[in-house]
């Protein structure tokens, strides 16, 4: 299979990449050696420093290391597969997975998304896309950096309490271990409890990117939300599905008094 990668020469005066900002390690767990050197020689020139691993048990140990920004796993892995890589790694770690999968292939997706991972990207791929996917992955996973710990926003809606600085979820107290992607939907759901959320929405902020028609991972990010939440709170289903349109949050924002 082929992939075309362009070779791209580092920019400088557009992305300041080279001097000002430190690069962001990315891990690369793939076998596929060819395709791991061809991601590296597009990501490097973006501001990525890339490290690739061929196979799932050394690929654990990286991931595990918190040497890395982003992990992107292949899920067809020989040994130990994608999907138990990221069990193992979800066991121990919120690192954001980027998950590559087989083009059509729905079971890969929704399997990947339900155990834990970021999102995902169809084999073959566009490399502008692969970059595109860690940006958002990371735009929405990195803690805000404030000058003073006053910035800090502590937002509670019913049982559930976010605190925006450290992206700490905790429910009637117990903490809650979150994806950033579920971080995120929690986020938008608590600001407009109450009120109907657009699936189109809720794509466009939290995974950044358009809605298209037989993209299901949202709804399986929600259900991951719904399973970790608990579906009910004061009686109420905790986020309902309202067909067609999206999701509402049950309870309503507590006011100050």
């Amino acid at each position: 299979m082929l992939y075309d990668l362009p070779r791209l020469a580092p920019d400088c005066n557009m992305s300041f990449n080279c001097i000002e900002q430190t690069m962001e390690r990315v891990l690369v767990i793939d076998d596929d050696v060819g395709l791991c050197e061809l991601v590296g020689e597009y990501l490097e020139p973006e501001g990525y420093d890339v490290e690739a691993i061929h196979n799932g048990e050394r690929g654990i140990d990286r991931a595990l290391s918190d040497e890395h920004a982003l992990v992107v796993l292949d899920v067809m892995l020989p040994g130990t597969n994608g999907f138990d890589v990221l069990r193992r790694i979800r066991e121990k770690s919120r690192i954001p997975v980027l998950m590559l999968t087989a083009r059509g292939d729905d079971v890969d997706r929704i399997v990947g998304l339900e155990i834990g991972a970021d999102d995902y990207l169809p084999k073959p791929f566009n490399p502008r896309e692969l970059v595109a996917r860690i940006r958002a992955v990371l735009r929405r996973t990195q803690p805000i950096e404030t000058a003073t710990t006053a910035a800090r926003e502590t937002l509670s809606v019913g049982d559930i309490e976010m605190d925006s600085n450290t992206r700490n979820v905790r429910r009637s107290g117990e903490v809650v271990d979150l994806t950033g992607v579920e971080y995120d939907l929690l986020e938008i759901f608590l600001r407009y409890a109450g009120q109907i959320v657009k699936r189109e929405d809720l794509v466009k902020e939290v995974l950044g990117r358009e809605l298209s028609p037989f993209d299901r991972s949202i709804d399986m990010h929600v259900s991951n939300l719904r399973k970790k939440l608990g579906h009910q709170i004061n009686d109420l289903e905790r986020i309902k599905t309202i067909r067609g349109v999206g999701y509402i949050y049950g309870a309503a924002p507590e006011r100050p008094e």
